[in-house]
């Protein structure tokens, strides 16, 4: 009942790991496949090794956490070695970034015959060196990197997009022109800040940081919504995501998929077998037989 399909890559559920939390290295990321997650995205890494911001790096604010880790990074050919670690029996996904169309595509080669997708973070609101949310925010940059990436690898591509734009289904769009396979709605908002109230310090090292949790989940689903209605390609719902009720409301307003991040920090990996027995006893109770049967269903009125 929750078996999906996407991108001709078959999934055990809906349900796939955000990058960024739990996924740095093999065992983190088998530990969320054991725990029911039906997809594993790893953390987003570059071409050349980052050190990203020092510590502090996360702060808890209501509603979830503003971090700013800078995009730290291992490097790919560290990384692939992470990568050929991962169980076998989970499909995974690399998060990749770059400064250019041309690192994107270089690190994307490098990747593509032990990856089944790989999702390219234009996105990341704290990102170092001119990456993410300086790529994501701009159109002709967003089409200059997809059709680069798409020129150079087979493998299926998933793009990360900012709600910190004035007009996402542009974006989308310019993405889906490049020959994007898919795109994954939303990276953190932001960004934000914490001050501490003894010092009047800002907590994170970086003093600014992209935020996640809960309270940016009515944000995400409103970017699922309006692109789904513009877009051709599947769309993967993320933001905020803590229970199964939250994961039928992205499936009805456009995603195919969803991903989850910051929850897990709560409510450790387990949450994923959680929300997949909540959703499928949800889905008998309504008479759905496929998890098709609901995407986008929000739409009809």
């Amino acid at each position: 009942m929750l078996e999906i399909e996407l991108l001709g890559v078959k999934m055990k559920n809906p349900t796939m790991l955000a990058a960024g939390v739990m996924g740095s290295t093999a065992a983190s990321l088998n530990w969320v496949s054991c725990s029911g997650a039906g997809a594993v995205v790893t953390k987003s890494f570059s071409k050349m090794p980052n050190k990203g911001y020092k510590n502090p790096t996360t702060v808890e604010v209501t509603g979830g956490i503003i971090n700013a880790i800078g995009l730290s990074s291992p490097g790919v050919e560290t990384f692939k070695k992470e990568l050929e670690s991962i169980n076998e029996e989970v499909p995974k996904i690399a998060s990749i970034y770059g400064a250019s169309p041309e690192e994107f595509s270089q690190v994307a080669g490098e990747i593509e015959q032990i990856v089944d997708l790989i999702e390219l973070n234009i996105s990341c609101p704290h990102a170092m060196s001119g990456c993410g949310a300086a790529i994501g925010q701009d159109p002709q940059l967003t089409f200059d990197v997809v059709e680069a990436v798409k020129k150079s690898v087979s493998v299926p591509i998933l793009v990360k997009l900012t709600p910190n734009v004035t007009d996402l289904p542009e974006i989308a769009l310019n993405a889906q022109k490049a020959g994007c396979d898919g795109l994954t709605l939303i990276n953190s908002l932001g960004p934000g800040m914490k001050i501490d109230l003894e010092t009047g310090r800002p907590i994170l090292s970086n003093r600014f940081g992209g935020m996640s949790g809960p309270a940016i989940k009515p944000i995400a689903i409103r970017c699922v919504f309006e692109t789904y209605a513009v877009a051709d390609v599947p769309l993967i719902g993320v933001g905020g995501i803590s229970n199964y009720h939250d994961v039928v409301e992205f499936l009805y307003a456009g995603a195919s998929a969803v991903q989850i991040g910051t929850a897990i920090m709560n409510h450790g990996p387990e949450i994923f077998a959680q929300i997949c027995q909540g959703l499928e006893k949800f889905m008998e109770e309504h008479g759905f037989q496929s998890v098709n049967e609901m995407v986008g269903l929000a739409h009809q009125f």
